[in-house]
């Protein structure tokens, strides 16, 4: 991840975001830092047309800095009126983990220079507990939650 390539990587997200929308596939959206940000160094500066089709964003820590998660009014007015669900996931909390991994060993739909499109043949199931403040991306083929 290039923090001064954060534009260049918005453009692929949108790029991605728009084929995905032709195809009335919703999709996930994982990444370092802020998304939507107005500063390119605190994360991705995608504006909403270059992430309309989402349906659930992970903002994860970046390499060398905690960034405090998005909380830009419109941002969170679109993902709470658009019923999008929203997980931030920081290496130094125990409550939280991203199994990189496995993603990493995941065979990619395309990729770009800075953007992996990873595509599976059953869909993700994404939970989210507003009560508990919770919730859970269960990886293809995984039993579903009840």
């Amino acid at each position: 991840f290039d923090r001064g390539k954060t534009s260049d990587i918005a453009e692929e997200i949108g790029h991605i975001n728009s084929q995905l929308k032709q195809e009335d596939r919703p999709y996930l959206l994982i990444g370092p830092g802020r998304w939507g940000s107005a500063d390119h160094w605190l994360g991705v500066p995608v504006t909403w047309a270059q992430i309309s089709g989402v349906r659930c964003i992970v903002e994860t820590d970046l390499e060398d800095m905690k960034v405090t998660p998005s909380q830009g009014s419109h941002f969170f007015q679109n993902i709470t009126s658009f019923g999008i669900g929203y997980f931030t996931v920081g290496s130094a909390e125990e409550t939280t983990s991203l199994d990189r991994k496995w993603l990493d060993e995941q065979n990619a739909t395309a990729t770009s220079e800075h953007v992996r499109h990873l595509r599976f043949d059953t869909p993700l199931e994404i939970v989210v507990d507003s009560r508990t403040r919770g919730g859970v991306v269960l990886k293809p083929g995984h039993n579903r939650v009840h």
